[in-house]
């Protein structure tokens, strides 16, 4: 029996399809069950990381657990007692998705290693883990559609610094070989796509899987930093996403590994493909 955690999310969700793909039974966790349809071999129970008594309901029965908790400044309470809770309930085996550069000093730039007190957590107890440490996702992309709708270019808060952009499908992927068997074991595995892509590159792609230019616009980090706090972003979140784009930018996350394929046996997806499984998102009618 697995639990799965964000289990309604990009990465969590494609974790359960794919588990329940293979014959594993399944533990979805969602704070709103009846919000969540059940499917053959996935159960849906309630947990929500602010109430440790429906944490420790939910991992009930559990072997397994994917952990994934939505990045900010809660993370570090929530996956405390998230990992507090599998000790308690006899999990054995925690696969935690963390980010690219957790624990790592950056100098002359505050990083915000939300993930890190998870990360201790697990290192510190018997369980068997593994953490896995993902680049920048691809479909962050998908936050550019409705410029990209519109015609209008898409912002850009990172210059020409670049990333080895991932696709979670493979993140999900290599969560799932972890969680179903005994490789992996006490490992940290940074993952990355297969090329090193700035926002200008990723535009330039998206571009041609649409058969029309996308343009970028550059966006001054002080402008990002008071749109966030107007669309009602906590101003503790707003400065860490700040330093995380200003650190790209910098080139700080200019990195490749052969992670996903010593895992998954193949190469990573690129954002070539990304674009293309996902065009419809960037079409009208």
């Amino acid at each position: 029996m697995i639990l799965v955690t964000g289990a309604t999310g990009t990465v969590g969700g494609e974790v359960v399809r794919l588990l329940a793909g293979r014959g594993e039974r399944v533990l979805a966790m969602t704070r709103e069950p009846a919000k969540v349809e059940e499917s053959p071999g996935v159960e849906v129970v309630r947990g929500d990381f602010d109430d440790p008594a429906s944490l420790a309901g939910a991992a009930r029965g559990a072997d397994a657990l994917f952990l994934l908790s939505a990045p900010g400044p809660w993370a570090a309470r929530h996956d405390e007692a998230m990992v507090a809770a599998a000790r308690a309930e006899g999990v054995r085996k925690v696969v935690k998705v963390s980010a690219i550069g957790t624990g790592e000093e950056r100098e002359g730039v505050t990083v915000g290693d939300w993930h890190l007190a998870g990360e201790r957590a697990l290192r510190s107890g018997e369980l068997d883990w593994t953490i896995l440490r993902p680049s920048s996702f691809a479909s962050n992309a998908l936050g550019w559609a409705p410029q990209v709708l519109r015609g209008q270019p898409v912002p850009n808060t990172m210059g020409d610094g670049r990333q080895g952009v991932v696709d979670p499908r493979d993140v999900a992927e290599v969560a799932v070989t972890a969680l179903t068997s005994e490789e992996h074991v006490r490992a940290v595995l940074t993952l990355t796509g297969p090329e090193l892509l700035s926002v200008p590159d990723m535009a330039k792609v998206l571009g041609e899987t649409l058969g029309r230019t996308v343009e970028t616009v550059e966006v001054p980090l002080e402008v990002y930093r008071e749109s966030l706090i107007a669309a009602g972003v906590d101003p503790g979140f707003a400065d860490i996403a700040v330093d995380g784009s200003r650190t790209v930018a910098r080139g700080g996350n200019a990195r490749l590994t052969g992670d996903v394929e010593r895992v998954l046996g193949r190469a990573p997806r690129t954002f070539a493909t990304w674009a293309a499984d996902h065009r419809a998102a960037f079409v009208s009618g």
